[in-house]
């Protein structure tokens, strides 16, 4: 089990509003958001971990549990990124980051790759995501018709091939909007499909009646988590 998670003192903003001011809580940091999921990874899982965040998440994964994460590009057993000094220039992941290759790890081809996505051989895939809806649709690829991401990608891939998808992201956006939603409004990656989300406020289950919270950060209430949800929670 990773250990506990330290939270830092709150230093309001000498022009914080008075509820920001009388705030009990503090919002996890995308590091402990990982370290969060990496904690509920069972021994023996195969895993992907999207682009983005969730990539942060090997790096949290106790080196005497047998996690093997898989890369799309063709990378099955990658560990955490490497010390600076240790970089190697060839070995990346799917968002061209430099990584690591844990012991017995191995390299395949892109198409082995995704026939190990695509024939249903990993055990969960962690995404980050725009907008999760309460019946496990999932946006993470556009926010618009406008937007320059040029197609769905793997993700699509992962979220049908996958035998569990979480998520992993911000509670809100930077303006405060919700991102756990009744509906998407942007264009969906895949339907139905999330199991799981991990926020910097919370973990919540999706189940057939909607979000269910799991757990929620110290000091966080119930109130306050679903003042910043737009769907409802139980």
């Amino acid at each position: 089990m990773f250990p506990a998670t330290k939270f830092p003192a709150i230093k309001p903003r000498s022009e914080a509003t008075m509820s920001e001011t009388m705030q009990k809580w503090q919002a996890l940091s995308r590091k402990e958001m990982a370290a969060r999921v990496a904690q509920d990874i069972p021994e023996g899982w195969y895993v992907n971990l999207g682009i983005g965040a969730p990539t942060m998440i090997a790096d949290y994964i106790p080196a005497d549990r047998e996690v093997v994460i898989h890369s799309e590009n063709g990378i099955v057993g990658m560990g955490p990124a490497p010390a600076p000094e240790d970089v190697d220039p060839w070995l990346i992941n799917a968002g061209k980051q430099h990584v690591t290759l844990r012991k017995g790890g191995s390299y395949v081809h892109q198409a082995d790759s995704f026939a190990i996505i695509r024939g249903g051989h990993l055990d969960l895939c962690v995404l980050g995501a725009f907008e999760v809806a309460q019946n496990g649709d999932i946006a993470n690829w556009a926010t618009s018709s406008n937007d320059m991401a040029p197609a769905v990608g793997g993700a699509m891939d992962l979220s049908a091939g996958a035998r569990r998808v979480w998520v992993l992201m911000e509670h809100t956006t930077k303006d405060g909007r919700p991102r756990l939603v009744k509906h998407c409004g942007y264009p969906l990656t895949a339907m139905g499909v999330v199991k799981r989300i991990y926020t910097n406020l919370a973990v919540l289950d999706v189940t057939p009646e909607g979000f269910e919270v799991v757990e929620m950060i110290p000091g966080l209430t119930l109130d306050e988590l679903q003042a910043r949800t737009d769907a409802p929670l139980r």
